[in-house]
């Protein structure tokens, strides 16, 4: 019995291991993804700003969604982790597009009193 249980062992501490790499692996792939939308240029403005800060936040929470997936123990706590996610997703939506919404109307009323202050000059 002794024998039939090492095999078993040294393939638990290999899938542990192999998990522990792919976690670094995602890790690493979304802080990738996070640099790379943080370093985009936003025009100077306070709408691209807030596109890339929300970009940044949406990546975070699929990351998070990603981690909290693959420690689900069955597919009925993956089920509640993923309606948990597009619950608070729909909710994050809502305040994004509403955010997004004031710095475009801000953003396209600066534009029209430059365009008027010009032309009345």
């Amino acid at each position: 019995m002794a024998k039939d249980q090492k095999p078993a062992d040294q393939m638990d501490a290999f899938s542990k291991q192999a998990m522990a790499q792919a976690h670094e692996a995602l890790d690493t792939y979304f802080d990738f993804l996070k640099k790379t939308v943080s370093s985009f240029p936003s025009g100077g403005t306070d709408f691209g700003e807030k596109l890339k800060d929300q970009g940044v936040q949406n990546i975070t929470a699929v990351h998070e969604l990603v981690k909290r997936l693959s420690q689900a123990k069955d597919f009925e706590e993956a089920l509640r982790i993923q309606t948990a996610f597009m619950h608070s997703q729909l909710n994050a939506l809502g305040k994004q597009a509403a955010s997004l919404g004031e710095a475009y109307t801000k953003a396209a009323t600066d534009a029209v009193s430059k365009i008027s202050k010009g032309s009345s000059d």
